[in-house]
């Protein structure tokens, strides 16, 4: 596991910066489409055998990340408006022709699969299409990474007290050494671009989104954790991977 955990990070963290650093606008943009289909399909897996989410909804979802700046800036708002009511509407539709076959609790897992994978992706590519999104694109990544690395090292090293019951694993030094470590990390970063690109920051703003982050991070984790042993099986495991959280 831990060869695992290092490997990953390895390679699939050079492999992210490399599109970050050296791709255009739209090479990222279907690169992360590309991440979101991969992620949505594992998400749908992990339902089979007890739901029937509409797969191909999810992934036309998806397929548009690869569009996202060739709507023009001042309709994208109007157009995800459109968009989110037009698959309420389709998902409807599909369980009224299918004659209930695809039940109400398969299109509410198409939906939030939709908003948990292809929505929070989406804001990757539109962040670093933005003003200095060449530099705040790197926040993501090294808030992420981070938190993973140094929680990891800590709970090793230092891990007596456990944090959960959902997660015997995860204790609560690990996760203190996590969320410090991330963010003196991140702040180095920020103070590095506001010197070098001439940004003007907010320490104690980004401090409040960095412990934001970590509270998110850490319940959907847990979340995962727990569905994962309920339902014995490993797709959302997957999703969940560590090459994927860092992408």
């Amino acid at each position: 596991m831990k060869l695992k955990r290092i490997l990953s990070g390895i390679i699939g963290l050079p492999i992210v910066a490399l599109i970050l650093i050296c791709g255009n606008i739209y090479v990222i943009d279907v690169f992360f489409a590309l991440v979101a289909i991969i992620t949505i399909h594992e998400y749908f897996d992990s339902f089979k055998g007890k739901y029937k989410p509409v797969k191909w909804v999810g992934y036309l979802s998806c397929i548009l990340i690869a569009f996202i700046h060739i709507f023009p800036k001042e309709y994208l708002l109007y157009t995800v408006a459109i968009y989110t009511s037009s698959i309420i509407t389709i998902l409807f539709i599909q369980v009224v022709l299918t004659g209930m076959k695809t039940s109400v609790i398969d299109i509410m897992i198409t939906f939030f699969g939709i908003c948990y994978i292809v929505f929070f992706l989406s804001f990757i590519p539109l962040l670093h299409g933005m003003e200095k999104g060449k530099y705040l694109i790197w926040f993501i990544l090294i808030a992420a990474w981070g938190t993973d690395t140094c929680a990891y090292f800590v709970g090793s090293r230092f891990g007596k007290h456990k944090f959960t019951k959902i997660s015997p694993k995860k204790s609560i030094e690990g996760c203190i050494g996590g969320t410090i470590g991330a963010l003196v990390i991140t702040l180095i970063y920020i103070f590095a671009i506001n010197k070098l690109a001439g940004l003007e920051i907010s320490y104690t703003y980004i401090t409040l989104i960095r412990i934001c982050f970590k509270c998110f991070k850490s319940n959907r984790r847990f979340i995962s954790v727990k569905y994962k042993k309920n339902n014995e099986n490993k797709g959302f495991w997957k999703l969940n991977s560590r090459a994927w959280r860092n992408a």
